[in-house]
């Protein structure tokens, strides 16, 4: 198969959409966990959401993947709303929560059966699809194993090969390198990435931990619930006048905090 190529999607209308988002936990609530907040994320790229503790990543995925309801704004994927279309933009959507879901009684290849029933796929074609995915992450030959018998960094492999059984055009990692030694999360991280080479998935990566992102990286940065800047890592290293992206993002988050919560991320992409 050949490798796709992100750089001709360029020109092309964004796979997933974020549009004039904000969220708020009940009307007794402090303040918006999510504050208009745009952006958009291309078919084959590795797009990066960045952003402390409480920043509103996991509010985001919660209203993506529709585990929250819309307030304000929309999500579209492929052009397709959200709100009025949810049955068909949920089908194009793959989801890695930060705390594990499988079943740690029943086998890997159990699990992902279930799940796989789920999306109504049946017989061979479902068989396929996880020969499929456990090959590509290398675990077909514990697929009669016990989840519990697996560590932490194959479990989560387990957890992404269930996520593409549908085949979905875009994958949401939800701080999915959590609580894994540097040297899985470091194969996670490339395991995922070919995966936006070879197979055209778009995936938002949340993540605080900077060290994940490359410099070529979309990236988008949350704090507080806002948008802070929303470029390629090397561009808001450039555009804040920073040689990494650490200092990028302390001088933003301190701007941001010294300003309500806001710098425009117009001021980073224009």
């Amino acid at each position: 198969m050949n490798a796709f190529d992100p750089l001709s999607t360029s020109a092309a209308a964004p796979l997933l959409r974020v549009e004039g988002l904000s969220f708020r936990y009940g009307s007794n609530a402090p303040g918006e966990a999510l504050k208009q907040v745009d952006f958009s994320l291309l078919a084959g790229r590795f797009h990066a959401l960045l952003g402390p503790n409480g920043a509103g990543k996991s509010t985001l995925f919660g209203l993506i993947s529709r585990l929250l309801r819309i307030q304000q704004g929309d999500i579209r994927l492929n052009g397709h709303s959200l709100k009025l279309a949810p049955a068909r933009v949920l089908q194009g959507i793959g989801m890695v929560f930060q705390q594990s879901t499988l079943d740690l009684d029943l086998s890997v290849e159990e699990n992902l059966h279930y799940h796989a029933s789920l999306h109504g796929l049946g017989g061979k074609h479902r068989l396929e699809r996880i020969e499929t995915e456990l090959s590509r992450i290398e675990l077909l030959d514990r697929r009669r194993d016990k989840v519990r018998r697996l560590n932490g960094g194959h479990r989560r492999r387990v957890e992404i090969a269930r996520a593409l059984l549908h085949q979905p055009q875009l994958l949401l990692l939800d701080e999915a390198s959590v609580g894994l030694d540097s040297h899985t999360r470091a194969q996670i991280n490339r395991h995922i990435r070919r995966l936006c080479r070879n197979q055209g998935v778009g995936v938002l990566w949340a993540t605080h931990l900077i060290e994940e992102i490359q410099p070529e990286d979309p990236v988008t940065l949350l704090h507080r619930g806002r948008v802070i800047a929303d470029a390629d890592a090397n561009r808001i290293c450039r555009d804040t006048g920073s040689q990494t992206l650490l200092q990028a993002f302390e001088t933003l988050t301190r701007e941001s905090s010294q300003d309500q919560g806001l710098v425009r991320p117009e001021a980073l992409t224009s």
